[in-house]
């Protein structure tokens, strides 16, 4: 069976630390972090442990890259909701995720890297 391509904005295949937490989950106030694998302006794909399933709102923080933003890398804070779900295990037991955003703000160049480990 054919597979029909239904993204309309290009994704790019590159690596960008990503937070993210489940809204509407009053028993999961747990924030994740992980790495989205690759993004669009019109949403993103990241593997993760968390218990999330098609069609769950999430709040996510993430780095766009130049290439998404049109000008330099930015942090944006987003909300998205879950619209697809690889169950193929990564090697540490996560499972992908697609994510479509569904507004997005950029958030303000902090002092100090929140990236750093």
């Amino acid at each position: 069976m054919k597979v029909t391509e239904r993204r309309q904005l290009a994704r790019l295949n590159l690596r960008t630390p990503l937070r993210f937490r489940a809204l509407g989950v009053t028993s999961d106030k747990t924030e994740h972090f992980t790495e989205a694998l690759n993004v669009s302006r019109g949403g993103f794909f990241f593997a993760s442990s968390a218990p999330l399933q098609v069609g769950m709102p999430i709040e996510a923080t993430l780095r766009m890259p130049a290439e998404v933003t049109g000008n330099s890398a930015q942090e944006m804070r987003c909300t998205a909701r879950v619209v697809h779900v690889r169950n193929e295990p990564y090697g540490d037991g996560r499972i992908g995720f697609g994510a479509e955003i569904e507004k997005f703000q950029a958030v303000p160049a902090p002092t100090q890297d929140r990236w750093a480990v």
